[in-house]
């Protein structure tokens, strides 16, 4: 509970838009609820929302410590009351999510809350599976991120030793995921793998390929598959053999075959004929394919997820 006695500056201001000021990680939707069911008194009474309060008046919330911080990204699973998260699977250790194209997987500077780990964060907050006032250090996080604009399964760890283990099976290549995607043209030939080394200008937030290494480039390679053509149109399945940023746009769009609806490496002209404003990329498949023992996640092991992407149904025929 915090107690606040209204000042010069608050007198005159409604009730519910004060315990917005005074606890700013506090949902609207939350401090409404809690104003009608007198978890905030004025003087010690109930009050409606929009009392106005006046100079000398005592206002009582009797809400979580947690809610009175200030915004950050670390705690921004507490304005979120409705997660709206599309789970794939999930048990004691770990959530598979479908994350959405247009939705960030961590904020992008500053403070954000719209990002798919917060919304992972409130989900299991809300369950009462993660208790952070009772954590020294941990919090859940995502094993693995994709694009804004990209769409498909993302790994969320819920506690350490998931973490550690998922972390470590990623980097030792032992969990296999797949891409579909649309993109224009025809590759050819319709199989095989692109490699070339790949240079990232931050300013820019864009990659460059080279056919021979360059001064700060990491190689980078991504072999592909046509599964289904048109006239204009072909829908690739791609597996990704390093980790690589804007990897499978940059590459297929070198090739000749950019992804449809790619406004950064992609033919724009052609995503508006389609009136496509995002790449149509889906991390749409995932396998446990461990070589070495993973210990409390061993019962992972050959599980295959698989999603089917929206916009296959657009193109083709399933």
């Amino acid at each position: 509970m915090k107690e606040f006695v209204i000042g010069k500056n608050d007198a005159g201001a409604r009730l519910d838009r004060f315990a917005d000021k005074a606890a700013p990680m506090l949902p609207a939707s939350l401090a409404q609820k809690y104003i009608r069911i007198k978890r905030i008194k004025v003087n010690g009474r109930g009050a409606a929302r929009d009392l106005r309060l006046a100079l000398g008046d005592t206002v009582r919330m009797y809400v979580n410590d947690e809610f009175f911080d200030a915004p950050r990204e670390d705690n921004a699973y507490l304005k979120i009351t409705d997660p709206k998260l599309d789970i794939v699977y999930e048990d004691e250790n770990i959530l598979l999510l479908n994350k959405p194209a247009g939705l960030l997987c961590h904020a992008d500077g500053g403070f954000d809350y719209a990002t798919l780990i917060a919304r992972a964060q409130s989900y299991l907050y809300g369950k009462g599976e993660w208790r952070p006032r009772e954590e020294n250090s941990f919090a859940p996080a995502l094993c693995n991120r994709i694009d804004r604009n990209t769409s498909g399964i993302v790994i969320s760890a819920k506690n350490a030793e998931a973490l550690r283990i998922i972390n470590e099976k990623i980097k030792e290549r032992q969990i296999d995921k797949r891409y579909l995607t649309v993109v224009v043209g025809a590759p050819r030939p319709d199989r095989g793998t692109l490699e070339g080394w790949l240079f990232k200008d931050a300013k820019r937030n864009r990659v460059f390929l080279s056919d021979k290494p360059v001064r700060g480039a990491a190689f980078a390679a991504t072999m592909y598959e046509t599964r289904k053509a048109t006239s204009m149109l072909s829908l690739l399945e791609c597996a990704l053999l390093t980790g690589r940023t804007h990897q499978i746009r940059a590459q297929l769009a070198r090739l000749g075959t950019p992804i449809l609806g790619d406004g950064k490496y992609g033919d724009e002209r052609v995503n508006r004929s389609f009136g496509e404003k995002g790449q149509l990329l889906c991390s749409y498949k995932l396998r446990f394919a461990f070589t070495s023992d993973a210990g409390a996640l061993e019962y992972l092991n050959g599980r295959e997820f698989e999603i089917t992407p929206e916009f296959i149904g657009r193109y083709f025929l399933r």
